[in-house]
């Protein structure tokens, strides 16, 4: 498969990123994963996607002096080395990958295409309450950008708690209280794993394009 390795810059994190061409996935790709077997059954695109994730988690980890591939947990989550935390996120042709050396540290990224207009509308009930759209909807940023960047964040939080949570959060696990140009925060609606309902967490995020990122 096609890919090319960048540096991304967020909040002081660097961030790596892969670009990779899914038409040029061959399986024997998948090879390179020591877990290969666990994908053997998925779809390419999965397939691809994921090479795309462990590719950009790999660099990452190999920038803290380790060489190693995250397995898969059995809620499909990467396992990190020990003394490790991390997170990996891939879209449309692009997979990102955010690793520090603090084990208990929440972290959480996501990246995601803006919804089209109508899309956004269609939708944005079942990622925010009529409270939060009302908040995006007065915002500064247009709709559709504050909305993609509300779901992002959410999954970005959602990735960061889950080594506490240990389940799948819904959309209505947090609420959106502030965003600016720079910042989300979300507080959570009902406690979490240790976390108490009303806890805050800020998010950073930036635009690359057509994409949004979030990272907590």
């Amino acid at each position: 498969m096609h890919t090319t390795h960048s540096l991304i810059t967020l909040a002081g994190y660097r961030l790596h990123r892969i670009e990779f061409d899914p038409a040029t996935f061959t399986h024997a790709d998948l090879l390179w994963l020591p877990h290969h077997t666990t994908l053997a059954h998925a779809a390419p695109k999965r397939q691809a996607e994921h090479l795309a994730g462990r590719l950009a988690a790999a660099h990452a980890l190999q920038e803290h002096g380790i060489s190693a591939v995250p397995a898969i947990g059995g809620s499909g989550e990467p396992l990190w080395p020990a003394g490790i935390a991390g997170s990996i996120t891939h879209t449309s042709g692009c997979a990102l990958a955010v690793v520090i050396n603090r084990a208990r540290q929440p972290v959480g990224i996501d990246c995601e295409t803006i919804l089209p207009a109508e899309e956004a509308e269609e939708i944005h009930a079942g990622i925010v309450s009529p409270e939060e759209a009302s908040r995006l909807r007065d915002n500064a940023l247009p709709f559709t950008v504050a909305l993609t960047l509300t779901f992002s964040a959410k999954e970005s939080l959602f990735k960061a708690l889950f080594p506490w949570v240990n389940a799948m959060m819904g959309f209505d696990s947090a609420r959106v209280i502030a965003l600016d140009a720079e910042h989300l925060t979300l507080a959570l609606t009902r406690p979490l794993a240790g976390f108490q309902e009303g806890a805050a967490f800020t998010l950073h995020w930036k635009r690359m394009g057509d994409n949004v990122i979030t990272l907590l």
